[in-house]
């Protein structure tokens, strides 16, 4: 009796704290647009010291590439490219243990912005994803379809906001490098608050990820993400393989560059997204008179 009833707190204990933990989890989702989708999620990890670099790019050379059901979402007039070094830690699945060698590691991403043709929901469609963890690249293109690639990635601190990266993809038959030094200003009047009409906005609202499965078609997965804190920052990129291993071009011009600290993420399973539907003719057999 003695052992249930420790076991009976023990249980009480945990329920007040998960409780507790979506509380406070409810309380950060103030900022969406749209309600938390139905069902828990599925995983959760932390971003950490993330440059962001955006070029402009033409919106058709985009969509050349998007599966079907998805169109290049524009800011005055141009499709997006971002690149965006980070290094992630707190990686959790629910339910499970956290893995070995996935406590924490850098990534790299090549990403663009989209919106699904059938209901306008605007979301985040990566061309490629650089780990330094094996495991993680294999649970990423496993769970969520993403283009994942085993790379050597390096980020290394100089300072308490300044950052050297260097990535090389592995197993490619053609060299693809990432090298930059950046370093994040601090915050700024200009976007304390991230408003409407705003690159900031264009390039953070999204609550979708994006992605195309082995039969060619477009999956979903839910996110939700606290509130940015962008900074302004400085880069010199030394090198930057990434767009042309795709096929684009980037814009003889500087990047439009920010800086975050922290961010955490919620994502929940990948799901089919359905095609657009397009009328077509139905062929009737002809009934004799």
């Amino acid at each position: 009796m003695a052992v249930c009833m420790v076991a009976g707190h023990a249980l009480d204990g945990w329920k007040l704290r998960e409780r507790e933990a979506m509380r406070k989890f409810v309380i950060k989702t103030l900022q969406r647009p749209r309600p938390l989708p139905a069902g828990p999620w599925l995983m959760t990890q932390r971003w950490n010291d993330l440059l962001l670099a955006h070029w402009p790019v033409s919106a058709a050379a985009i969509g050349a590439l998007l599966p079907e059901g998805l169109q290049a979402d524009t800011f005055r007039g141009s499709a997006w490219l971002g690149v965006m070094p980070f290094w992630m830690d707190r990686i959790k699945l629910r339910g499970a243990p956290t893995l070995f060698g996935m406590r924490g590691f850098p990534e790299l991403t090549l990403r663009t912005y989209v919106r699904d043709q059938r209901t306008g929901t605007p979301g985040i469609y990566l061309f490629s994803k650089e780990a330094r963890c094996l495991l993680a690249a294999l649970v990423g293109r496993g769970f969520y379809n993403l283009p994942m690639h085993w790379a050597e990635v390096r980020l290394t601190q100089r300072s308490q906001r300044e950052f050297e990266v260097y990535s090389r993809r592995r197993l490619s038959s053609q060299p693809v490098i990432f090298q930059a030094r950046y370093r994040g200003l601090g915050p700024s009047n200009r976007i304390a608050e991230i408003s409407s009409g705003t690159l900031e906005n264009f390039v953070t609202e999204r609550y979708c990820l994006f992605s195309r499965n082995r039969a060619g078609q477009a999956m979903r997965a839910n996110i939700h993400q606290v509130p940015w804190p962008l900074e302004e920052a400085e880069a010199l990129i030394e090198r930057n393989d990434l767009a042309a291993a795709i096929g684009i071009e980037l814009p003889d011009q500087e990047p439009v560059l920010h800086y975050a600290r922290r961010l955490a993420i919620y994502i929940w399973p990948a799901e089919l997204v359905r095609a657009v539907m397009v009328a077509r003719p139905v062929r009737v057999a002809v009934t004799p008179t």
